[in-house]
């Protein structure tokens, strides 16, 4: 499994990670009502269904096949991290089979910040980062927790002074300068 301190295995010796999260809790809003409806639809089944030992057992397989699907979900979910480094983008995940998605940073031309009334609800957003007239592994981040920060952190990686950002740890340019 990808564990998160694994992660750094992939970072160059010159890079310095800044920020590194997982997607909101909120994706996996979708996934919890299918397995419920789902769910309920097997009790009703089995409730209105004549009983039968084909009946019992299908409802209860097909039952079961949904809390495993759930499961794995909810375990690609959880390993699944975000990390913005000093020098770029990367997007880890996978269970088995590891795959990790990299932008650098300094391909990056335009940064968009969007919020849902859900995400202002919960405390997520989307962060759309376009490069020179490339689409890249990753240009759609939805669900990203804390936007406001990753986002002002990321501003200042990309478009800051060169080097002189507070995200690397050095002063940046007066705000009223931007």
């Amino acid at each position: 499994m990808l564990a998160p301190r694994e992660i750094d295995e992939y970072l160059l010796p010159t890079e310095r990670r800044v920020i590194r999260v997982r997607q909101h809790w909120a994706v996996m809003g979708k996934h919890i009502l299918q397995t419920l409806l789902f769910l309920l639809l097997m009790v009703v089944l089995q409730s209105y269904l004549p009983s039968s030992a084909i009946v019992d057992n299908l409802t209860f397989y097909l039952a079961l096949v949904a809390v495993i699907r759930f499961t794995v979900i909810t375990i690609l979910w959880w390993i699944e991290r975000i990390v913005i480094t000093d020098k770029r983008v990367m997007l880890a995940q996978g269970i088995i089979v590891h795959n990790v998605g990299m932008m650098p940073l300094g391909k990056v031309t335009d940064l968009t910040f969007q919020r849902t009334l859900g995400g202002r609800m919960f405390g997520y957003g989307t962060l759309v980062v376009e490069s020179a007239g490339q689409i890249q592994a990753l240009n759609r981040i939805d669900y990203m927790p804390r936007p406001e920060e990753i986002y002002e952190a990321l501003s200042e990686l990309v478009f800051g002074e060169k080097g002189k950002t507070r995200a690397t740890g050095m002063l940046s340019r007066p705000r009223w300068r931007r």
